[in-house]
């Protein structure tokens, strides 16, 4: 997809769920954060094509599966925000992502190099060495 800014084309991607879910895993590893930020670190990552409802929606079905927790961060003078943090059930699921991750990492660099190893098949018909049939 390609989305038009003021002077130039901008490629988005659209993320399924599932990477989604992962993304916001890692953004809040190690760190808590607002649903504002984490929609801004995930525009600055290249993942911006996709509506402020689907990250809410992910972030609260994230929560109601254990994976985060958040709090209303009530500490400013502004409206109360929710604050979102990774749980340790959060922290093993996306250890368990990135070993998957790994895995099809290690077998699309062994296809990639068994491709790029490959060569053209020949075509023995052009070479006179086919053999005639007569009817």
């Amino acid at each position: 997809m390609i989305r038009m800014t003021q002077d130039k084309e901008t490629p988005t991607t659209k993320m399924p769920s599932e990477m989604l879910t992962a993304h916001l895993l890692a953004l809040l590893k190690n760190w808590s954060g607002y649903g504002y930020e984490l929609a801004k670190k995930l525009e600055e990552a290249g993942y911006g094509g996709f509506n402020s409802g689907t990250l809410y929606r992910t972030l609260r079905q994230m929560e109601k599966t254990g994976l985060i927790s958040s709090l209303w961060d009530t500490s400013s003078d502004g409206p109360a925000r929710r604050i979102y943090s990774l749980t340790k059930t959060g922290s093993l699921f996306l250890n368990n992502w990135i070993t998957l991750l790994d895995m099809h990492k290690a077998t699309l660099n062994n296809f990639i190099k068994i491709a790029e190893m490959a060569t053209e098949p020949t075509d023995n018909s052009s070479n006179g060495k086919g053999t005639d049939i007569e009817s």
